[in-house]
């Protein structure tokens, strides 16, 4: 049984819902997001409330129901207030800098990391160690985030590197038996 699923979507007044028959569609100020529908489950607008209901208890067709449901909810805050996500640099001489639409990273590689930011993105440089994107859509903005983490990944023995913000990591001790020198 989808708890999920059978929850109702609140939606904002500043929020546009077009129900087609694959697919829902919203339009917000933030911009335009689409959200599929899976056949089988239905959607009405009613009350300012998008309800999701399914037509029979497949176990298929259960789990589309939360996942229809989810992917409508993120929609919706894409549209009206949008995604964050942080990611926190550290280590000695770490940093980056934002030209126009290119995000430049010295990650202690002989040669600085040029990322070219996509348009549907945004990034804000905080701090030159503290990297912000922002986005509408929750998968592309978390996507992106994990692109930019991957150029040089938390070390488990120094702890240096890329991480998320409040990610916490778990440092290694150094192996046993080999001598400092």
């Amino acid at each position: 049984m989808s708890r999920i699923g059978k929850q109702p979507i609140p939606i904002p007044d500043s929020v546009k819902v077009q129900i087609l028959s694959n697919i829902i569609e919203f339009e917000g100020p933030k911009g335009q997001l689409s959200s599929p529908l899976i056949p089988g489950i239905k959607a009405e607008f009613k009350d300012n409330m998008l309800i999701l209901t399914r037509e029979n208890d497949t176990i298929q067709l259960l789990s589309f129901h939360g996942l229809c449901r989810s992917l409508a909810a993120n929609a919706v805050t894409g549209v009206s207030s949008g995604f964050t996500k942080q990611l926190e640099i550290v280590g000695v001489g770490y940093r980056a800098k934002l030209d126009k639409n290119k995000l430049e990273l010295n990650l202690g590689y002989s040669k600085p990391v040029i990322y070219n930011i996509p348009s549907d993105i945004e990034i804000v440089l905080e701090k030159p160690t503290l990297i912000t994107i922002k986005g509408i859509d929750k998968q592309r903005v978390g996507q992106e985030a994990y692109r930019i983490r991957s150029f040089r990944k938390p070390d488990p023995y120094k702890n240096k590197g890329i991480r998320y913000v409040g990610e916490r990591l778990i440092k290694k001790e150094r192996k046993a038996g080999v001598s400092v020198g």
